[in-house]
């Protein structure tokens, strides 16, 4: 079994992508692991790779409060207290033209990649802070730096990631809870196998045929890693994410352009 002191971290999202890749990391390095996610089977296949009795599982909707708080009971009577890290990780990935996607679709980005991760602030704040030197990590996105064209409503809950880091790193400040995010770009996650509204292709293709970069999902993991014992507010991932956070800073006019003409890299 995993020593009741090592450290703890809750991944929502646990069950594939970044989710599974930080799980795998951070267990490497001695912390008990719980993942949460709405895949049952993911989970257990990310269970699986990790060493035995370090990881706790949790089938739950973050859109569930209820679920939360239940969940985050559980795991940390199993780590002796401890939630080192909460990992607001989980999300979905949507595409296509605004006027061609359907309010099924915009309500479910908006519910589970915004109030998803709102919610395990607002409940996972009272575990935090009961450990010191606590952390709160948000996954964010390259289209959080700015609005991606054909990922309107996916780039908007983006956006509200990376504001309620920033708004959080200063309100929790007194209570001792560093608040922090990672900005990828695109990621070789099955998030990219999500179809783009209006048309026949996944988002993947519509990225590569865009001639843009898919960054390895373990490279997001140690990006992670660094986020939580560093000082950065946010880290950037993928040379995407690195160009666009130039190009809003000192070629504003440039980037709108590109936007413009449907692309989202201008070269630094």
């Amino acid at each position: 079994m995993a020593d009741a002191a090592a450290k703890s971290i809750f991944i929502t999202g646990g069950g594939s992508g970044i989710g599974r890749a930080t799980a795998i990391l951070f267990a490497a390095h001695g912390w008990r692991i719980g993942l949460a996610d709405v895949n049952a089977k993911g989970l257990g296949e990310t269970a699986a790779l990790l060493p035995a009795g370090m990881a706790t599982t949790y089938v739950m909707d973050v859109r569930d409060r209820d679920a939360w708080t239940a969940s985050l009971d559980a795991f940390t009577a199993a780590s002796g207290g401890r939630l080192d890290v909460l990992f607001n990780n989980a999300g979905i990935g949507t595409g296509g033209p605004l006027a061609e996607m359907s309010f099924e679709d915009i309500d479910r980005t908006v519910s589970i990649n915004l109030m998803g991760a709102l919610n395990g602030a607002r409940i996972g704040y009272a575990y935090l802070a009961r450990t010191p030197g606590s952390c709160l990590l948000n996954t964010a996105s390259a289209s959080a730096i700015y609005g991606a064209s054909g990922l309107t409503p996916y780039s908007m809950t983006k956006f509200g990631v990376r504001a309620m880091t920033e708004a959080l790193d200063g309100e929790w400040y007194g209570a001792g809870i560093k608040v922090r995010d990672i900005v990828p770009a695109f990621i070789e996650t099955p998030l990219l196998n999500g179809p783009t509204a209006g048309s026949n292709r996944s988002i993947r293709e519509t990225v590569t045929g865009a001639g843009l970069e898919l960054t390895p999902v373990e490279r997001v993991a140690e990006a992670a890693w660094a986020a939580v014992h560093g000082n950065k507010l946010h880290t950037y991932v993928g040379k995407t994410a690195d160009r666009m956070a130039f190009a809003a800073r000192w070629m504003p006019g440039k980037l709108r352009q590109m936007m413009r003409r449907g692309t989202t890299a201008p070269s630094a």
